[in-house]
């Protein structure tokens, strides 16, 4: 298989797992994590901008969260779009930071985060096995073309089947290491 072809299925696999562990980062845990609200967009001066933009986003302790604006006059801002963002968490404001306490997860609300887990989780493997079909279809057109033999064409896609395998097993595994971490008390 033409070297630049697989690279390129590679980087794409890549950047599909990438963007499922950034949106794992959203998913609340029994921990704090910057994750959880530092994409939340804030109205500043007419801009929806992301808090981390504004602010920086702190773990005091494991299960609490500080924003300390770069610009003090923000943090109203800042306090009215995570409640409004309602991520189950209220901002105490105490005139120059906000401090927010994760409140315990619920063995229920734990069940619930998993299947989101799960979904997000398919939704990855999805992408992959588009690509795969999108590499296949290359293949098979320039097989068509007489660019490459009918051998090469198998060989080049089981190439593609063998890195889609490996790449739905990365997927599975950064999903039981974040579901272990949703599961944990």
């Amino acid at each position: 298989m033409p070297k630049d072809e697989l690279a390129g299925l590679k980087e794409n696999m890549e950047k599909a797992i990438a963007f499922l562990q950034n949106e794992y980062l959203s998913i609340r845990t029994g921990r704090a994590h910057p994750g959880l609200i530092s994409d939340i967009k804030v109205d500043y001066y007419g801009t929806p901008t992301p808090i981390k933009n504004l602010a920086n986003v702190t773990v005091p302790e494991s299960r609490s969260l500080q924003v300390a604006p770069f610009d003090k006059t923000s943090l109203k801002a800042i306090e009215k779009a995570i409640l409004a963002a309602n991520v189950g968490m209220t901002p105490q404001n105490d005139g120059t930071v906000l401090r927010m306490t994760l409140p315990e997860l619920t063995k229920a609300r734990r069940v619930e985060l998993t299947k989101i887990l799960a979904r997000k989780a398919e939704e990855s493997k999805v992408v992959i096995r588009n690509y795969r079909r999108d590499t296949i279809e290359a293949l098979k057109k320039q097989e068509k073309a007489s660019e490459i033999t009918e051998d090469d064409l198998k060989k080049f896609t089981k190439e593609v089947q063998d890195t889609t395998d490996k790449y739905i097993k990365k997927i599975d595994e950064v999903y039981k290491v974040k579901e272990k971490e949703v599961l944990e008390d």
